[in-house]
């Protein structure tokens, strides 16, 4: 449960922990407030840096590797994204379904904000169970964000959405990594 919202609105600390908490009432709130986009691009932004970080846990640690780390995170994000608004919007949506492309972005940036915590998997030690935790984490926001910028009344429906586009986003992500990704020795 969050804090109550100081003049109806929660803060961007509070729409942080209301996310992570996974919160309906906070992915509500963001997806209403047509300003909060800012906020969920610095989410997706912060959350992508904080696993270029934490991959240095997983090999020799560089700034090319973080970089790249970085940006295909980014990349991942944006097809997830793109995969969920298709087939949440076109292919899977309900009588109720009322969303445009904003309050989509708003509700799914805000998902990410378990991907912070991919900072910590620098720390070789638990890195692979940092990512495994945080990932899992982050499909479970996205889909009550999607439940709720969608305005699906099933879980199971969010489920399927985001299943699917998780599976595509993470196979972008492995193959762009293979293809472009430093070499491991």
């Amino acid at each position: 449960m969050t804090a109550t919202p100081i003049n109806g609105r929660n803060s961007f600390l509070q729409r942080l922990v209301g996310a992570a908490a996974l919160d309906a009432a906070v992915y509500e709130e963001v997806e209403a407030d047509r300003g909060a986009l800012a906020q969920a691009f610095a989410v997706v932004v912060l959350s992508s840096l904080a696993a270029g970080i934490g991959a240095a846990g997983l090999w020799e640690p560089s700034v090319e590797g973080v970089v790249f780390i970085t940006i295909v995170s980014l990349i991942a994000w944006a097809a997830w994204a793109l995969v969920v608004l298709q087939i949440g919007a076109r292919v899977m949506p309900t009588s109720e379904t009322r969303a445009d492309v904003g309050q989509l972005l708003r509700t799914i940036g805000f998902s990410a904000t378990p991907g912070l915590l991919q900072v910590f998997a620098a720390m070789s030690a638990i890195a692979v169970p940092v990512f495994a935790v945080t990932s899992i984490w982050m499909l479970l926001a996205m889909i009550v964000a999607v439940r709720q910028a969608l305005d699906f009344r099933s879980t199971a429906r969010a489920v399927a959405v985001c299943v699917l586009g998780w599976v595509l986003a993470l196979a972008i992500a492995i193959v762009l990594g293979l293809v472009f990704g430093p070499r491991v020795s």
